[in-house]
């Protein structure tokens, strides 16, 4: 079949047993796996008179079944092993326990897409709605977090300019003259270390790090690819500013253990941009933790600076009309990264 009518869509999900792949083909059939490594192609059972793609589908996992969710007009189906069954057969509007809530978005084209979020450790549900220029947070309530500087026709949710709604999603509304500037920087570092095949100097200093740790001879000879070229200094500077750009920590310390890998065959490197990168993913790591939800990315916390952002702090927490607080605030902060 797949053969003949080709995939018109695919969709890789994960679990207990691996990862899987969904297609859908030409002949509007859903077939799947559940392990890509033991490969067993299963048909599911047709949808009636499915004669177009679904306008949306997705691959549920949960207690070792496997089923496909897709959604036809205003009916919505369900594939199992054995049986399609239909869940909802009339309007959304008045399905009782389908509706998580009701908002206005005051933008008339249809959204781009729709993906469920949670946070760790959270039951709270939320939706994160996508078009081509905007991006909006919807919960459980009549108000929205937007993530630019369109209104959403909400109560209680304030217009701020592009770039500051961030913020204003963790509660932390820029002042006047203080704006937190949200413009793209190109990652360009990141960029040139992790795409396929790269050669970038940071790219080989990371691959020299990994083998290092393996204890593989590999290592010498990316270190020693590096040397010849006189790139060492700019792999290393590489690692550390690609560091910046990365939200995991798990990549953060292997980009700055590679970097640290790195200065020690270089005479007399400077080790101040080493040190307040540390320092610096240290504060931003604490923030972003979704206790404290303060998601800034690099670019943003280096323009706002630290002292702004815990007189931020201490205004939302109505602290700031304790005479000095951000102050010490900032001292002890300091202090503590040190």
């Amino acid at each position: 079949e797949v053969l003949q009518n080709h995939v018109l869509e695919a969709k890789v999900f994960h679990t207990e047993y691996g990862t899987g792949v969904a297609i859908l083909t030409g002949a509007h059939r859903f077939s799947l796996t559940t392990n890509i490594d033991d490969l067993k192609l299963r048909r599911m059972p047709e949808v009636p008179g499915l004669q177009k793609p679904p306008s949306c589908w997705a691959v549920l996992s949960q207690d070792r079944v496997t089923i496909v969710l897709l959604a036809v007009g205003q009916d919505l189906y369900l594939l199992d092993n054995t049986s399609c069954s239909v869940v909802v057969s009339e309007p959304w509007g008045s399905a009782v326990g389908e509706k998580l809530c009701e908002f206005s978005s005051s933008v008339r084209a249809p959204p781009k897409q729709m993906v469920w979020c949670m946070r760790p450790r959270s039951r709270q549900r939320a939706v994160v709605v996508a078009w081509d220029r905007q991006l909006m947070v919807v919960g459980n309530s009549p108000e929205t977090v937007p993530q630019d500087g369109a209104s959403t026709g909400s109560p209680g949710v304030p217009e701020l300019p592009a770039g500051e709604q961030l913020a204003a999603g963790a509660g932390l509304v820029p002042g006047p003259g203080q704006p937190l500037t949200c413009s793209p920087v190109p990652a360009e570092a990141s960029l040139e270390i992790f795409k396929i095949a790269s050669m970038a100097p940071g790219a080989l200093l990371l691959e020299a790090q990994k083998e290092y740790e393996k204890e593989s001879q590999k290592a010498d000879e990316y270190l020693r690819e590096i040397k010849d070229q006189k790139l060492l200094p700019e792999a290393v500077s590489q690692c550390i500013e690609a560091a910046s750009y990365e939200h995991e920590p798990d990549t953060q310390k292997s980009l700055l253990r590679a970097a640290s890998f790195g200065k020690c065959f270089i005479d007399k490197f400077p080790p101040e941009s080493f040190v307040r990168m540390c320092q610096d993913l240290r504060v931003l790591n604490a923030i972003r933790d979704y206790q404290i939800g303060i998601p800034l990315t690099f670019t943003q916390y280096k323009r706002l600076t630290i002292e702004v952002l815990l007189d931020r702090i201490c205004e939302y927490l109505r602290l700031s009309e304790i005479q000095g607080v951000s102050r010490i605030l900032a001292h002890w902060a300091c202090y503590k990264v040190r």
